[in-house]
């Protein structure tokens, strides 16, 4: 085999290694949204199965360069997989377009085209590797190529129940989706056990992870629907829910962040479903000036803001109509009059 025919099919292995990597980030992500059942189930299996597709693409391509390298690849890739956080990162585009069975439908349409594609990728490099009589790459080339397969025909299984679920849902108002049966629903529980056990060092933990997590978009909406959809009264932002009337809530509602919005949503949703409240909810709900906004502290923001005057004054017209926060105000005027 030629350097060039090598490197040509060093490049189509680098660019799959990669792509398997990004693809259980996503997955894992898209547990988080995905109640319990067989799709859920897939969806964890396969997550595990493409690190494992990741493992042999890179043992190969050390492999291919003579073995240059592979303990800093194989130590690196082990750190980032074991790490949960990061799953969230890479959060899938249902998680993002919002919660409930119409996310689940399109994420598992994003995952149809993702395999796909991924199929197409290993005839690729099935075809190039027996072009070039590197039967190893070609076998385990077919080799993952078959399990991509595999979840093509899980999900086309699956795809019918979604859109039916969507649709009644979204037109006939049969909701079927509960946050509470979530990936993310689990790990809130698994984590209040671990609190339980060992709650200074958890909880410290856990408001470090939480905090990352809420930087990606969309990701603090669905813990406050998850939160809310667990939550008694008692755990509301807003002292004696149950006790007020609608009108009394409407108008505490502006001081809320968007994950306490979320919360105060689907704890309504389950319970009184009072117009009033969900109308005012809808209303405030917008899309932070960026992600984790509602999480910054004053001093925090003033380093977000730096000398962008423009993003100030759009940061203030959110800010006066969300939370409305004095010292917020403040450190936002005085970003805008330094400009």
């Amino acid at each position: 085999m030629s350097k060039t025919s090598q490197d040509k099919l060093l490049e189509h292995l680098d660019a799959a290694r990669a792509n398997e990597r990004s693809m259980a980030r996503t997955l894992r992500a898209q547990v988080l949204v995905t109640p319990r059942g067989r799709l859920r189930r897939s969806l964890e299996a396969h997550a595990k199965q493409t690190d494992e597709h990741a493992r042999r693409l890179q043992l190969r391509i050390d492999d291919l360069h003579g073995g240059d390298n592979i303990i800093g690849e194989l130590v690196g890739f082990a750190a980032s997989a074991a790490l949960r956080a990061i799953a969230i990162g890479s959060a899938p585009l249902g998680l993002v377009r919002g919660g409930g069975e119409q996310a689940v439908l399109t994420a598992a349409q994003d995952d149809y085209a993702a395999e796909a594609r991924e199929v197409a990728m290993y005839l690729v490099i099935e075809e190039l590797a027996q072009a070039l009589d590197d039967a190893e790459t070609a076998a385990l080339a077919a080799s993952i190529r078959r399990h991509e397969e595999k979840m093509i025909g899980r999900l086309a299984r699956e795809l019918p129940g979604l859109a039916r679920a969507a649709v009644d849902a979204d037109v006939h108002g049969d909701r079927t989706y509960d946050p509470a049966q979530t990936g993310a629903a689990d790990d809130v529980r698994a984590v209040g056990v671990a609190v339980r056990d060992s709650a200074h060092a958890v909880q410290a933990r856990g408001r470090t992870a939480a905090r990352k997590a809420r930087a990606v978009p969309g990701v603090a909406r669905a813990e406050g629907e998850i939160k809310g959809a667990l939550a008694s009264a008692s755990d509301l932002p807003i002292a004696e829910y149950d006790e007020l009337t609608a009108e009394d809530i409407a108008s505490r509602l502006s001081a809320l962040s968007q994950i306490d919005l979320a919360k105060v949503d689907a704890y309504e949703r389950r319970g009184a479903s009072r117009a009033t409240v969900l109308a005012r909810v809808a209303a405030l709900r917008a899309q932070e000036p960026w992600p984790g906004y509602d999480e910054l502290t004053v001093a925090e923001l003033r380093v977000a803001l730096g000398d962008d005057e423009d993003l100030a004054r759009e940061v203030r017209a959110y800010e006066r109509a969300h939370k409305n926060r004095a010292g917020v105000i403040d450190a936002l005027e005085r970003a805008v009059a330094k400009g």
